[in-house]
C-alpha cells in the first residue's frame, strides 16, 4: 500500500469525517492544552469522528501515512496523557461527538454508551430509568466514559463499587490497524480466552481506541446519608473506617479523608461553602451510607457507628446531613479541594495508593521528611482513604513563587514521596494513570518483568507505535 503524504492524509480525513470536523486553524487550546495548563502541544489536525466506522477509517488512514494518533475524551486528565506533543505531526482524535446512549437493558442491569458520553449524562440516564451508575468524580460534568475507562478512573465510590474496570461489562474498540472489535455483549461470565476488555481498560489509548462500552447498573438505594466527622489523626480515621466496614458492610459507599490545610484552602477560596469543623482538628472524614431498606434504618445504623467512634475516641465531633442539599454541600466541599488548590497556585500532585494499614505511618514519615527538607512546605493531603488512595499534594511555602517551586523542586519532591511509597509497598499511580508525566519515572518503581511484558503487549498490538506514543511505556 502506498504511503499517504500529509496533504493526502488531511484530504482523506476531511472526506471521512467532513470538512467541519477536521480542525487545523484557529484556537485549538481546548484540545492542545492539558487541564492543569502545564503543557501545550501542537496537533497536525483535530479530527472529530461521528461514529465507530469513521474512527476505524481515520486510524487506517493515519497508519497508512505513518502518523501517530492521540485519543482524547473530555481532556480532564492530570498526567498529560491526552494532548499532542509539540511537533505538529500528530492527529488529535476527539471522541466528543460520539456521545450517545445506545441502549439500556433493565433486566441485565446494563447500559451501553459511546465513548464520548459525559459521565454526568450517563449518571442521569441511569437515574431517569430508575437505576444507579455509581462512578462519581469531581470532573463528572466534563469527563467522558471513554477517558474514564482509558485511565481506569476511581472516584469517591470505589470503596463499594470498585474502579471503572469493575463497572465495565464490555467494550467496542478500534485497533491500531483500524479493525473494530465488537465486544459489547454485556456478559458477566465469558471465559473464552484472554481478557481483552481488561487489557484495554487502563491502557490510556496506547493499545486501542475505545469507542463504546457496556457498563453495570445498580438499583437506586432507598436512602443515602452523609456524615462529616472530625478525627484526631490519620490512625483514628483508619479506625473509624474499620468500624464503618464492620457495622455498615456494603452500605458504606464513600469514605474520604481531608487534611486541615486542604480544607483551609477551600475555606479561603470558597468561603460560601462554609466548611464544618476543620479549624479545630487535623483531619476530617466524609462518610456515606447507602441503605436498601429505609432512611430510618440507614440513620439508625449510621448513628450507631458514630456513637461507637465517639466512645473509642476516634471521632471528636460530627454532623449528619439532614437533607439532600446539605449532603450535596458536604460533597461539594470535598470536590472543591482540587479547585481551591489550583486557585492557590501551581502545585506538585501525587496520586498514590497504599495498603490502608500503612497509611498512618506513611503520612507521618513523609510529612516529617518533606518538612525537614523544604522549610515552610505546605501539604495538601486528602483522598479516598476507603480504598487506600491518597492525593498527597505539595504546595510551595506561602509567599514563594509557585512556578519556580515547581521548576526547581518537583523532581526532588517526587523522588522523596515515591521512594517512601515504594518502601511501604504502594503504587505511584492509583487512579490518574501514567500518561506522559510519569512514563520516565515508572521504570524506577515498577517491576522490571512487568514492564517488559507491557512493552511486548504494546509491540504486538501496535507494531507501528502510532497509538498515543510516549505514554505509559516507551519502546525506545
Amino acid at each position: 500500500m502506498t504511503a499517504l503524504s500529509l496533504p493526502e492524509l488531511l484530504t482523506t480525513l476531511r472526506h471521512t469525517v467532513g470538512d467541519t470536523h477536521v480542525l487545523t486553524e484557529g484556537d485549538l487550546s481546548a484540545f492542545e492544552q492539558d487541564w492543569r495548563k502545564r503543557t501545550r502541544g501542537k496537533a497536525l489536525a483535530v479530527v472529530r469522528p461521528g461514529n465507530t466506522a469513521e474512527v476505524a477509517a481515520v486510524v487506517k488512514a493515519c497508519a497508512q501515512a505513518g502518523v501517530s494518533i492521540v485519543p482524547q475524551g473530555g481532556n480532564t486528565g492530570l498526567v498529560v496523557g491526552s494532548i499532542p506533543d509539540d511537533s505538529g505531526t500528530q492527529v488529535l482524535l476527539s471522541l466528543q461527538r460520539m456521545n450517545a446512549v445506545r441502549h439500556l437493558d433493565a433486566a441485565n442491569l446494563a447500559i451501553t454508551v459511546e465513548a464520548g458520553c459525559v459521565l454526568q449524562n450517563l449518571q442521569q440516564a441511569a437515574e431517569q430509568a430508575g437505576f444507579l451508575f455509581p462512578l462519581s468524580l469531581g470532573s463528572e460534568g466534563s469527563c467522558t466514559i471513554g477517558g474514564n475507562l482509558g485511565t481506569n478512573a476511581g472516584g469517591t465510590q470505589v470503596v463499594r463499587y470498585g474502579n471503572t474496570r469493575e463497572l465495565c461489562l464490555g467494550l467496542e474498540v478500534v485497533s491500531a490497524q483500524g479493525e473494530i472489535w465488537h465486544g459489547l455483549s454485556g456478559l458477566r461470565k465469558d471465559n473464552t480466552g484472554y481478557d481483552l476488555r481488561n487489557l484495554m481498560i487502563g491502557s490510556e489509548g496506547t493499545l486501542g481506541i475505545i469507542t463504546a462500552a457496556t457498563m453495570k447498573l445498580y438499583p437506586l438505594p432507598a436512602a443515602k446519608l452523609t456524615a462529616w466527622a472530625a478525627v484526631p489523626s490519620v490512625a483514628h480515621a483508619v479506625e473509624l473506617l474499620g468500624l464503618a466496614h464492620l457495622h455498615l458492610g456494603a452500605g458504606l459507599t464513600g469514605f474520604e479523608m481531608m487534611g486541615q490545610f486542604a480544607l483551609s484552602l477551600v475555606d479561603k477560596h470558597y468561603p460560601q461553602l462554609r466548611v464544618p469543623l476543620w479549624q479545630d482538628t487535623p483531619y476530617c472524614v466524609l462518610l456515606e451510607n447507602s441503605d436498601t431498606e429505609s432512611e430510618a434504618h440507614a440513620r439508625e445504623r449510621f448513628e450507631h457507628v458514630l456513637e461507637l467512634a465517639f466512645e473509642r475516641g476516634c471521632v471528636s465531633d460530627a454532623v449528619v446531613a439532614e437533607s439532600l442539599s446539605q449532603a450535596r454541600n458536604l460533597w461539594h466541599i470535598r470536590e472543591s479541594i482540587t479547585l481551591a488548590q489550583a486557585e492557590e497556585g501551581l502545585n506538585i500532585k501525587h496520586d498514590i495508593s497504599l495498603p490502608v494499614s500503612a497509611i498512618p505511618e506513611f503520612v507521618a514519615q513523609t510529612d516529617a521528611l518533606l518538612e525537614k527538607e523544604i522549610a515552610g512546605v505546605r501539604l495538601v493531603n486528602f483522598g479516598h482513604l476507603g480504598d487506600g488512595n491518597l492525593h498527597y499534594n505539595v504546595q510551595a511555602p506561602e509567599g514563594s513563587d509557585n512556578a519556580e517551586f515547581l521548576r526547581t523542586q518537583e523532581d526532588r519532591v517526587n523522588t522523596l514521596v515515591y521512594d517512601t511509597v515504594k518502601r511501604f509497598g504502594g503504587s505511584i499511580s492509583a487512579e490518574h494513570g501514567v500518561g506522559g508525566l510519569k512514563v520516565d519515572t515508572l521504570p524506577d518503581y515498577k517491576d522490571a518483568t512487568a514492564l517488559g511484558l507491557m512493552r511486548q503487549i504494546k509491540q504486538a498490538l501496535d507494531p507501528q507505535g502510532i497509538l498515543n506514543p510516549g505514554r505509559v511505556v516507551r519502546l525506545d
